[in-house]
Order: C-alpha cells, then sequence, then structure tokens
C-alpha cells in the first residue's frame, strides 16, 4: 500500500478480513476470533501508522492464520483438564509482517523509546501483547513482524474485567511507562548532552551552503531535543527569512511554517533561550508547550535564530535549554562559514568570468570548437584561457595560453593577456607584433611585482599560441598565421591522415623584455585541420610516460581524418582522460579549427 493516511485502515482491513476467512473454514469459537482480531488490528495499526510517520514510504502488509493442535503433554494442567483427560488442544494464531522500503530509518517505539505521548507506542506494546515479536533489516526494507497465539480452551474472564478492559488496562501502563521514560530521557540530558553536542559539530563540520546547514539542524535537533524547530537566517537587507521548518510529525510542517512565518524573531535576541509563544493552533491538537528562541551569533554578527519547541511541560528543563543553547551555538559558527564561502565564490566566480570570452566569434568555411576543463573541483577557470574574435575585412584571430600558476594573481595575468591581445591586434599589429608587445608588458609587470613584493614575489611567465586566420570564400580553406612562445606546437591534419607540426616553439612569455618572435604562416586547405592544445593534454602521465612520448598526440590526431572540429575536439578530450587512471592533475584546454571541403 502507498504511504497515505489511509494505510493503517487498510492494514486494519486486511488483519480483519483475514481471520474471519479462517474463522468461517473451521470451528474456531467466537470468543477466540474476537480475541486475535482486536489484538492483531490494534498492534498492526500502530506499526502502520510509525512506518507511515517515520520512513514515509510504501509499506507492505502480510497476515497468515493457522491453527495447530497441540499434545496433552505440550498443554497446560488446565487446558487438559478442562477438555477432558488426553483430548488435545487448538492453537489459534496470526502472523502479522509490516516491511518499509527504509532499511536505515527507525521505525518509533523500538529501542530507541523515540515515541512518545500523542504519537503512539510502537514496540513497547508489541511486546506486551505479542507471544513473539522481532524486527529484521534487509538490503532494501525494514520488516516488523508479531505473532499472536490464542488457545480455545482459555477460560472467559468471570466476575472480573472483561479481556478488552484488561488490554486496555495493560495500554495505559505501557502508556504511563512510556511518559516515565520521557521524563528519564529529560533528566539524562545532563550526562548526552556532550554526545549530542559532538555529532551536531561533526555533521555541521564542511557544509558550505547556509540553506543546507538550517535543514540539517532541524533534523539534529528533532525529534532529540524537540518536537520541532524552526530557523530563520537574516538577509542583505537586514530581514529575516524562515529558512527551515521541522516537525516531528511532517503533516503538521505547513500549519506550523504559516503560523510562525509572519512573526520572525528579532536579530538581536540574547544568545541565551527566552521563551518564545506556542503555535498551538498549528499543532492542531489543543495541548500547550513550552519554545524557546536563540539568536545565531557568530563573529559579532547575528546571523538569523533558532526556535525550538516541545510539547507537555510548559518550561523545559535547565539541561535541555543549555544543551539548545550549545547547539545554537555550533549552527551559527556553520552559517557563518558556508557565507563566508559564499562570498569568496561569488567573487572568486566574477573575477573568472572576466578571463573567459562569452561567446566564440563564427568563421565563414571554418568550423570551430573548444574544450575546456578546470582541473580544481568548483572552478570555472583555471590557468588555461583561450579567445577567439574578429578583427574585420575578413580576417579573424584566436589564441590559447597558459600562465604559470592557479593563484588570483595567474587569474589576473589571463585576464591581462587576453584584452591587451584584443587591443593590439584590433590597432593592426601582426602577429609577431602583438607577441613582441604583450613580451614586453607581462616583463615589465613581473619586474614591477619583485620590485614591490621582494623575495615573496613571483615573475608570472606565459605560454602562448596567437594566430590570424583570413578565410577563403572562393576556393575554400584559409589563410594562417601563427606563432608559438613555450606552447606545444599546433598540429595540423591532412585529408591522408598526414600530421606535421606548424610552427617551432619559441621563448616563454615574459622572461626575456627584449626577445623577439617569428610568425610562420601555412594554408589549411579544405578538409584540413588544426589542432592546438595546453600542457595539460601533452603531459598528461601514465606511471613515468606522457601522452605526448613518441609523439603520442600526433598519432591520436592522425585517428580523427575526416572529422569534423567537435568530433576531432572530443576525440582529444576522451584520449586524454584514457590516457592515464588518476585524475587529471592540470587545466586541459583544446582549440581546433576544421576548413569545410566544398
Amino acid at each position: 500500500m502507498p504511504a497515505s493516511q489511509l494505510a493503517p485502515s487498510a492494514a486494519r482491513a486486511l488483519v480483519r478480513a483475514e481471520i474471519e476467512k479462517h474463522a468461517r473454514s473451521g470451528a474456531t469459537p467466537r470468543q477466540v476470533t474476537r480475541r486475535l482480531t482486536e489484538d492483531a488490528m490494534l498492534l498492526v495499526s500502530e506499526l502502520v501508522t510509525n512506518a507511515l510517520v517515520h520512513a514515509g514510504t510504501r509499506i507492505e502488509v502480510a497476515c497468515d492464520v493457522e491453527t495447530r493442535r497441540r499434545k496433552p503433554q505440550d498443554a497446560a494442567p488446565e487446558e487438559t483438564g478442562a477438555a477432558g483427560e488426553g483430548h488435545p488442544a487448538e492453537l489459534v494464531a496470526v502472523l502479522v509482517e509490516v516491511a518499509d522500503a527504509q532499511p536505515t530509518g527507525r521505525v518509533a517505539g523500538d529501542s530507541s523509546g523515540e515515541r512518545t505521548e500523542g504519537r503512539g507506542l510502537g514496540l513497547q506494546m508489541v511486546g506486551s501483547l505479542a507471544e513473539s515479536w522481532g524486527v529484521a533489516y534487509r538490503h532494501t526494507e525494514k520488516v516488523v513482524w508479531f505473532r499472536i497465539a490464542v488457545s480455545e480452551l482459555e477460560p472467559e474472564p468471570s466476575g472480573t474485567l472483561s479481556e478488552a478492559m484488561q488490554r486496555e488496562l495493560v495500554a495505559a501502563e505501557i502508556y504511563s511507562a512510556s511518559r516515565e521514560a520521557d521524563r528519564r530521557r529529560a533528566a539524562e540530558w545532563t550526562d548526552s548532552g556532550g554526545s549530542f553536542l559532538a555529532e551536531v559539530s561533526e555533521l555541521l563540520a564542511g557544509q558550505l551552503d547556509e540553506d543546507m546547514v538550517a535543514a540539517l539542524a532541524g533534523q539534529l535537533l528533532v525529534p532529540r531535543l524537540a518536537d520541532w524547530c524552526a530557523v530563520w537566517l537574516t538577509t542583505e537587507s537586514g530581514g529575516m527569512r524562515l529558512a527551515r521548518v521541522w516537525h516531528s510529525d511532517e503533516r503538521k510542517v505547513e500549519a506550523l511554517r504559516l503560523a510562525l512565518e509572519p512573526d520572525p524573531p528579532g536579530p538581536n535576541l540574547r544568545t541565551v533561550g527566552i521563551p518564545w509563544p506556542w503555535p498551538g493552533h498549528a499543532e492542531g491538537s489543543g495541548r500547550s508547550g513550552s519554545a524557546l528562541a536563540f539568536s545565531l551569533v557568530a563573529g559579532g554578527t547575528c546571523l538569523g535564530s533558532l526556535v525550538i519547541g516541545r510539547s507537555g511541560p510548559t518550561e523545559m528543563t535547565a539541561s535541555v535549554a543549555r544543551t539548545a543553547e550549545d547547539a545554537a551555538r555550533r549552527v551559527a559558527q556553520a552559517v557563518f562559514t558556508a557565507r563566508q564561502y559564499t562570498r569568496q565564490t561569488t567573487i572568486s566566480r566574477a573575477l573568472q568570468r572576466r578571463q573567459l570570452p562569452p561567446a566564440l566569434a563564427a568563421l565563414p568555411g571554418v568550423e570551430t570548437a573548444i574544450v575546456y576543463e578546470p582541473h580544481a573541483m568548483g572552478q570555472t577557470v583555471g590557468g588555461d584561457f583561450y579567445d577567439l574574435f574578429a578583427l574585420g575585412r575578413n580576417r579573424w584571430a584566436f589564441l590559447l595560453g597558459d600562465v604559470q600558476g592557479k593563484d588570483p594573481e595567474a587569474m589576473s595575468v589571463t585576464g591581462l593577456t587576453r584584452h591587451l591581445v584584443r587591443l593590439l591586434a584590433r590597432e593592426g599589429h601582426g602577429v609577431d607584433s602583438v607577441l613582441g608587445k604583450l613580451n614586453a608588458a607581462l616583463a615589465e609587470e613581473s619586474a614591477e611585482a619583485v620590485a614591490v613584493g621582494g623575495e615573496t614575489a613571483q615573475p608570472r611567465f606565459l605560454s602562448l599560441v596567437y594566430g590570424e586566420v583570413e578565410p577563403d570564400e572562393e576556393a575554400g580553406g584559409a589563410r594562417c598565421t601563427v606563432a608559438s612562445a613555450g606552447h606545444p606546437p599546433p598540429l595540423k591534419l591532412s585529408m591522408d591522415g598526414r600530421v606535421e607540426p606548424v610552427v617551432e616553439s619559441q621563448l616563454l612569455l615574459g622572461i626575456d623584455e627584449s626577445a623577439d618572435f617569428e610568425a610562420y604562416p601555412f594554408e589549411l586547405a579544405p578538409g584540413q585541420s588544426l589542432l592546438c592544445v595546453t600542457d595539460g593534454v601533452t603531459e598528461r602521465r601514465n606511471g613515468s610516460r606522457q601522452l605526448d612520448d613518441d609523439d603520442g598526440l600526433a598519432k591520436i590526431f592522425a585517428g580523427c581524418t575526416g572529422l569534423g572540429a567537435k568530433a576531432v575536439a572530443e576525440r582529444v578530450r576522451q584520449a586524454t582522460h584514457d590516457f592515464g587512471t588518476e585524475p587529471l592533475e592540470d587545466d586541459v584546454a583544446i582549440l581546433v579549427l576544421h576548413a569545410v571541403a566544398r
């Protein structure tokens, strides 16, 4: 049956129907049938309700009824005498299994004793009324089963309380014991609070999203410390937003949210708990309770508020309040850390967006493709960078570079380089002149950094492939001029599968201010491809070997004959990943130009 409010009644109907079907097939006395029905319906209803509230998954109920004849020596003396000497007695039993698809979830009322006033009695009642019972954990489900057995020769109580009243008294005793257990657990918080707070610290450590911190706070505090919990977080405008509401009864979460949201706590509450109005109408049970509000203060700033509520006593015990106060401090610190991370990430991403072009220019008759993979998790930009832009008069320029280092200073160099190249190229400087002037600017920048920062400053060197492309709209293909400064040389793939470098590599940019650079012109005929990569591809390692050992990259490129630009880029990217078993140790950037055959 699906997890819905109709599940308990459906389970009761199943058990009743199965027992009555058994009764119609034999001569089982009515009082035995009634006893089995009442006890089995009571217990299966309790267990299904527990599974519904705490697991919330699909529930399966199985019921089996059997009659077994017992030999005289197995029967109790009063049974033997009542039935006649040596006459066998009949034992009628019902076996019920309740399974839910949450093997690690708690079924309320088990040995952890989570069922409290108004929320059922769980396995305490099963243990009292059933002949035998048990819990089985499987890979895909958790099963609670019980077996009730009744002898048809059990005498009907006479002159005493009826069986139904006796069972109600047993339930009442269990209920009283459960309330007493609740009081004991409240008294135990002084002893167990330390382990609880250690668990809070462990689960909140490393959480870098403030909404996730609020969600975890609710899961941690409910139901171990409170019946419900609400977390408000401050906004940039100085207001308060209700980030999370959690209740031990999930059906009450929305009503509780509606009751709490219009009246948020002020941002200047004391760090110790202060009384908070009990939202009785949201509870819907008419019961009273108590609530405490705590400010979430860290770094000298109020980041929000935490409110917890418990039904029952009008005041929380001092130990519970102290434990909640300590938990609130840990939640506040986790929110503070998450916000610091978010702020730093936002700044970093804003800077990173400046390093790469928002879009690539389209060349007539030439397909282009870019693959870009920063190796650092969570980064959108690493030390590699690229660009492809129009120069006017049927000319386009492209570049692919790699700056030394991965820190923010290195990132600033990539932004400087990309924009400076665009400026120089559009002013009419040729390929060799662009590299020369860029080299002088980087060398001057490095010298100034060392002069200001002293020994701690590091000069920034840059490897770069820069080229210009002029498509031939009549004959097809394109005329190219390319230069490489300390970069893996670009490769050209012909239609016959021949691969050759198109330039000779020269000095890294930023080392020698007076260095000269040479540009190499060549034709990119229709059907030919040009491949440019960073050293994240060529230096990809597998043990002591690198991908480009023995012209490894050229061999991969040769296998791309007849492919378009995007297919070539993907083939090289996949080969780079497949070359080694370890994760990538450097950024990977791949630029492909493919002259379309007419």
